[in-house]
């Protein structure tokens, strides 16, 4: 674990990262309020996440269920916290998933969307997510293309038991944030065009995008949420895909 931040440093690092949302913010003419940080904790041990929340993190972020679901359990219910779910998700997980994350950031079929409604339906809650949009069009990533969102949309809103509440994106891989900027802009875009559609259940309040290496970036182009791992916790110990 060398390659972790030593533990008094997480709540260093938490406080420099609200530090530089609030600057961004600001820039942007934003109210620093409106972004949420979403703490990753792919790999990171129950103790380091105890940290996170000592220092003020209230949203936790996981991508593999097997490795969430005994964080929940140690964490335990909290009215302050909530649970997101950022990983890619399989049709077969889905029933684990729905109702124990108070929002899916990776909606990437409306076929996952019927699954999750009505696994929704069963459990008697209306289950929050994001699309996913693949807004590099990069043929290794999940998601919609931009061009398919209104329709997938608009199929979605038929579903009762589930509530699209925005989108989610991950640019192509960068070491310049500036260059995720257009990626960015667009996604805001997009969803700014999509209030015209009149859906009934569809509300685009949140856009999901932006990680350690470009999240200021990401608030000046209108993010709600960043998602970010490394700039709390460090390195991780195995390769980072889809989270920060």
């Amino acid at each position: 674990m060398a390659d972790r931040v030593s533990s008094d440093a997480i709540a260093r690092n938490v406080e420099a990262v609200f530090a530089n949302i609030r600057r961004a913010a600001q820039r942007a003419g934003r109210p620093a309020g409106s972004i949420q940080l979403v703490a990753v904790t792919k790999s990171v041990p129950v103790e380091r996440i105890r940290l996170a929340i000592e220092a003020g993190v209230r949203i936790l972020g996981e991508n593999r269920l097997q490795e969430a679901l005994p964080k929940l359990t140690a964490v335990g219910p909290r009215d302050d916290l909530a649970w997101h779910f950022i990983g890619r998700l399989q049709r077969r997980k889905v029933k684990s998933i729905v109702g124990r994350f108070q929002m899916i950031h990776s909606l990437d079929s409306v076929e996952l969307g019927a699954e999750i409604d009505r696994r929704a339906g069963d459990a008697g809650l209306c289950q929050p997510v994001l699309l996913e949009v693949n807004i590099g069009g990069e043929p290794s990533k999940a998601g919609f293309l931009p061009s398919a969102v209104p329709e997938a949309l608009t199929a979605l809103d038929a579903m009762p038991n589930l509530s699209v509440r925005g989108l989610m994106a991950i640019p192509p891989p960068t070491a310049e944030p500036e260059r995720s900027r257009p990626h960015f802009r667009r996604l805001n875009e997009l969803a700014r065009s999509l209030a015209g559609l009149g859906l009934r259940r569809v509300r685009m309040e949140h856009l999901s995008m932006g990680m350690s290496q470009d999240y200021e970036v990401a608030v000046e182009e209108g993010a709600t949420m960043v998602r970010i791992g490394t700039a709390i916790f460090g390195a991780r110990p195995t390769p980072v895909t889809r989270d920060e």
